[in-house]
């Protein structure tokens, strides 16, 4: 097995009597982007700073890169030179935007033909040569990020780390930065920690997720599996599952494990976790697999043919509310519990969904995961 780039074994960091930090062991392989996300005071950004050996102390436990232990106090300036941080503030010189992408090259004592060729190449991969003379002082906030990750592509770092460096941007101006990094990690191939408390990014730039909360590590696996299967209620709740219903287990039929919601009983496939009849669980759901069968008797496109192995549920509520969301509408349905949907316009404009009416609602069995009720940590 190959050794990881960067790994952290027993780590704590504490302020005062607080654990800021409690990770036994997370391990970053070479080449790989690991997206951290969690609430704020998750402990991402503390994180992030003992990945570069910039806290002042840890209470216990070890950084290593490429195998071997780091000292805090004494290797911290050489091995600081092989990583590049982007932080959420852009950190500019009052210089050009030239002499700010040239500065760590600079430092490292690169020569002066280097120098202008990575420079320059890294002004063109971020769109920005064309700013080269202009004071930063005269920047906006996405071209002054677009020069601190120059900057940070420039020197070749081994390791990249970025801190929520899109988090005060605007949404357009974000998600064209964010959809510039994945292809520029992804030909560069640079080890990348990436810190955000947004899911989008999480999902776009991860190869792994780690999930945070309470200074501990939830979850951490590949992106499909945190988003669809998340190993406790508060990683549930930070991936974006709106729907987290309290249940009963009431056992196997057909192959599908079937739960008590209300007064419901629901399909779900069983999963990797083993359940006894009468226990306590939590059903999660997200809008997106909620889909509309029947509204005020009028019937809808139903589920889908059934392929082997598949199975619906179909439940009857009454619509509780509807929020316009730009392109879709958040449609929310009292079943007894409830459940909401993401409806989009044309739907919509058929005039059916009306708060007060009824309507059918299904999804599929395996759209819903189960987790148990009160868990809060993993393995």
């Amino acid at each position: 097995m190959s050794v990881p780039l960067l790994q952290l074994k027993d780590l704590q960091v504490c302020y005062g009597s607080r654990v800021a930090l409690d990770v036994p062991e997370l391990a970053v392989s070479e080449h790989e982007t690991l997206a951290v996300i969690g609430p704020n005071g998750a402990g991402k950004t503390t994180l992030l700073h003992a990945l570069a050996l910039l806290l002042p102390k840890v209470d216990r436990g070890a950084l290593l890169f490429r195998g071997k232990p780091l000292d805090y106090k004494h290797d911290g300036l050489a091995y600081r030179r092989r990583v590049a941080v982007v932080f959420q503030e852009p950190l500019l010189c009052d210089a050009s935007v030239y002499d700010n992408v040239a500065l760590g090259l600079r430092f490292r004592g690169r020569s002066r033909a280097e120098i202008l060729d990575r420079a320059n190449l890294w002004l063109e991969r971020l769109g920005i040569e064309h700013l080269r003379r202009c004071s930063s002082r005269t920047l906006s906030g996405g071209e002054a990020q677009r020069v601190s990750l120059a900057r940070a592509f420039a020197v070749e770092p081994e390791v990249l780390l970025l801190d929520e460096p899109f988090s005060a941007l605007d949404a357009p101006t974000r998600a064209q930065l964010v959809d510039d990094l994945r292809g520029l990690l992804s030909s560069a191939r640079t080890t990348t920690v990436f810190v955000t408390h947004h899911r989008g990014e999480a999902l776009m730039l991860g190869d792994r997720i780690v999930v945070l909360a309470e200074g501990r590590v939830q979850q951490m696996d590949e992106p499909s599996r945190v988003f669809t299967a998340p190993i406790n209620e508060a990683v549930a709740n930070i991936v974006g599952m709106e729907m987290i219903v309290p249940a009963t287990i009431l056992g196997q039929r057909d192959g599908m494990l079937q739960v008590q919601v209300n007064d419901h009983t629901v399909s779900v496939v069983s999963g990797e976790i083993p359940w006894v009849e009468g226990e306590p669980a939590l059903v999660c759901l997200r809008p997106e697999d909620i889909h509309f069968a029947c509204v005020a008797g009028n019937d809808r496109a139903g589920p889908p043919a059934q392929s082997p192995g598949e199975s619906w549920n179909r439940l009857t509520g009454r619509i509780a509310g509807i929020t316009p969301l730009g392109g879709q509408f958040r449609v929310k349905v009292d079943c007894g519990f409830p459940l909401v949907a993401l409806v989009n316009r044309p739907l919509f404009l058929e005039g059916f969904l009306k708060v007060g009416n009824e309507a059918d609602v299904h999804f599929r069995a395996d759209a819903a995961h189960l987790i148990r009720r009160h868990e809060r940590t993993s393995g």
